[in-house]
């Protein structure tokens, strides 16, 4: 499947082999970057508003790792120009703790990606390899090729040049060997092919998945390659003997549609390749979530399936430090994709399987062995935060330890065992509500961590955030919810302020602690509003019984949450109930057009983007047929006789708009095909046909998400124009 979107390979730290014969790097590695401004401006600063463009000014931390000294943090760097609509990305090193030190070591023309440590196998010198289309004035993912640098920025230089370009890749711990993915044809659709007319321009399609969150099926698959490595070649000569470990296969590794490269994985002699591939096609394919862990053996290119019998999602496989073991997450049920991510750990001899968060009602992700093999160290999501956790393996028992604790988000972590040092050392990028991602080492012994990144400090030194509440609110069923609402900076609690409920999509993703660049709740309490964001049912980190509540229940108890959080909020004084109003994005988008409905009038106007608005339609224009079997209880024509399916499809928010009262602003994008565009035309056409005040928002080159930059300020500018018109000033709209 050809990729529209860039796959980001977080890479661990390995011991790799990278000799290079020539320096070919200028005297300092940002002598070559591209100018940005992204300077604040003195009116901005003046003003200490954070807005759409102070949002875009902020540099992004990308995937990040500790050298196995444990001295040094290798990181990618991403800066974005608004007038070009792209960005630039660069790597750095430094040394952990120490800020000031922080080294540019590429300059950012290349969108350099997925950096890894390495050793130089002849010298013993740390090198670091990466992807990068630099070189070929390319933009596109399949320009991307192999390359090396050493940690002070010298040493540039290619080391492959496949053909098409590589998607990922993982080095040997001994640095000769290597794994990479790229594109495949397998078989085409195309008439132009079949008919052999190059004029044509029809795909031709016998079996489902026919598209894919934002891209067609074209014949073409993401497939693993291992190949030797010898990083003192010619350049573009590093790889040789290149081999497809999925010769003529149908389907994808990494699986689509992230194609997410900590799929794949080398055991620490470098003999075998761990891979997460579900190998299934046509309709089975788009009814399962039914992914399994392959292991592949260099010696005699045999395959065989580890989780065969395990019906769910199987993905992560991560080898012990002596080969023997193998951990990875394993989902239970194999249409429901957001069932608990279970640890798993496989005696590779035996074939034994041990359950090890059995106990632990959360998931678990991020996987990382101990140097002695006799624990794992992962990231969990616990009461809308995510903290790092360890379970201990020792005594064939496995005893969870959460190691951190607080109000906000673990994203991902990288850690070193150094020889002498009693604890690891862990760097992990953090997030908060107030705070995009930074790094911060982590203490084990006590949980504590230290900022060791200030990216983007001139930003926060300049603008105003506002405060954070954790509200606990009684729900209609007896039972607690968590809710985060953010106040507008400079708060002062005798005013009323407009007020928004936030409706999570997903539908089963966490109202975490996480800093987001499209909805972000900060921007939307510095235009001052009050923004109410509950953990409804259905979300993760509350327990399965809570995340599962959904499933089947669209219209129920969750919309009930929805109206507990925002009547529970609208009690207090400085809430303004004539001036509420209500947004959501996906499932966040269905509850938007459901509650259009059926709210009372507590709203004065709606933002859904890309919702579900007909569910009949839904489900014969969606992909993945495993999430409204699972969520709806299964397709329309099973009406009557399916009783849950029955609830799902009488409850469809275009049953209600008749009901509907208020303006609605409705966003969607033409490639995006988990909901589709028309979903939102329906929407519309009956807005405007029953005199609704609306508003279509069409972005032609985006999917279900909004990345592009530009886009993103149009985004900005319609939602919160929208929003003052109808909600904070909701009189002037009527003059």
């Amino acid at each position: 499947m050809k990729r529209l979107m860039t796959t980001i390979t977080m890479a661990a730290a390995a011991l790799t082999g990278c000799t290079g014969p020539s320096d070919r790097a200028s005297d300092g590695a940002a002598a070559g970057n591209a100018v940005l401004d992204t300077a604040l401006t003195a009116a901005e600063k003046e003003a200490r508003v954070f807005t759409p463009e102070v949002l875009w000014k902020m540099g992004r931390i990308g995937s990040s790792s500790i050298d196995p000294s444990g001295q040094e943090v290798l990181y990618a760097l991403t800066y974005y120009n608004m007038a070009e609509n792209k960005g630039y990305t660069s790597l750095w090193v430094m040394p952990v703790g120490e800020p000031d030190k922080a080294r540019q070591i590429t300059n950012n023309t290349g969108k350099d990606n997925s950096p890894a440590w390495g050793i130089d196998g002849s010298t013993g010198e740390r090198c670091i390899y990466f992807l990068s289309s630099r070189g070929d004035g390319s933009e596109q993912e399949a320009g991307q090729q192999l390359w090396t640098v050493r940690p002070d920025g010298t040493g540039l230089r290619r080391l492959s040049d496949v053909t098409g370009g590589i998607t990922g890749f993982g080095i040997s711990p001994k640095g000769d060997r290597i794994w990479y993915t790229a594109d495949v044809q397998v078989d085409s659709v195309s008439s132009a092919d079949i008919y052999g007319m190059p004029k044509s321009k029809a795909l031709i399609y016998d079996d489902l998945m026919e598209r894919h969150w934002d891209v067609w099926e074209d014949g073409a698959y993401s497939h693993i390659f291992v190949a030797d490595l010898d990083p003192a070649a010619a350049e573009g000569k590093g790889i040789s003997n290149a081999r497809d470990i999925m010769p003529g296969e149908p389907w994808d590794a990494p699986t689509a549609p992230y194609f997410e490269m900590s799929e794949v994985a080398w055991n620490r002699a470098g003999t075998q390749v761990a891979y997460t591939c579900k190998k299934l096609t046509g309709y089975e394919y788009s009814m399962s979530t039914d992914s399994d862990i392959y292991l592949y053996d260099l010696s005699d290119g045999s395959t065989r399936n580890l989780t065969e019998g395990m019906p769910g999602y199987d993905k992560y496989p991560v080898f012990s430090p002596d080969d023997r073991q193998l951990a990875w997450q394993s989902m239970e049920r194999a249409g429901n994709e957001a069932d608990k991510d279970r640890l798993f750990v496989m005696d590779l001899a035996t074939g034994e399987k041990s359950y090890v968060t059995d106990g632990f009602d959360y998931n678990a992700s991020n996987l990382r062995w101990s140097a002695d093999g006799r624990s794992i160290w992962f990231i969990a999501p616990i009461e809308a935060t995510h903290q790092l956790c360890r379970a201990d393996l020792s005594a064939g028992g496995s005893e969870i330890e959460v190691i951190t604790a607080g109000d906000h988000d673990y994203t991902d972590f990288s850690i070193a065992f150094p020889a002498g040092n009693e604890q690891p050392v862990v760097v992990a990028a953090k997030t908060t509500l107030q705070m995009a991602p930074e790094l911060f080492a982590i203490d084990t012994r006590d949980g504590s961590d230290t900022q060791i990144t200030f990216v983007n400090r001139e930003i926060y030194d300049h603008v105003d955030m506002g405060a954070v509440q954790k509200r606990w609110v009684a729900t209609t069923d007896g039972k607690r919810m968590l809710t985060w609402v953010i106040l507008p900076p400079n708060f002062d609690s005798t005013k009323k302020y407009p007020t928004l409920l936030y409706c999570q999509g997903g539908p089963q993703s966490v109202v975490s602690q996480r800093w987001s660049y499209r909805w972000n709740f900060e921007l939307m309490a510095a235009q001052g509003y009050v923004v109410v964001a509950p953990n409804r049912r259905g979300l993760p980190s509350f327990g399965q019984e809570w995340l599962d509540q959904i499933s089947g229940d669209y219209s129920g108890q969750n919309i009930r949450d929805y109206l507990s959080a925002i009547d529970d909020v609208s009690r207090e004084p400085w809430v303004d109930t004539e001036r509420r109003g209500c947004v959501g994005a996906s499932y966040g988008g269905y509850s938007t057009f459901y509650l259009a409905g059926h709210s009372d009038r507590r709203f004065k106007a709606f933002i859904a983007h890309c919702g579900m608005f007909n569910l009949e339609s839904f489900y014969g224009e969606t992909e993945e047929l495993w999430f409204p079997a699972n969520d709806l209880g299964g397709p329309y024509w099973e009406r009557p006789g399916n009783r849950i399916a029955d609830r799902s499809y009488s409850n469809s928010p275009h049953l209600a708009v008749n009901d509907w009262y208020a303006p609605i602003l409705i966003i969607t994008g033409a490639k995006d095909f988990r909901i589709p565009f028309t979903q939102s035309l329906q929407a519309f056409t009956a807005a405007r046909a029953h005199g609704i005040p609306s508003r279509l928002v069409y972005f032609e080159d985006e999917g279900h998400q909004v990345f592009k930059p530009q886009n993103s300020l149009v985004w900005n500018r319609e939602f919160f124009g929208w929003l003052d018109k109808y909600v904070k000033r909701p009189q002037q709209a009527h003059e």
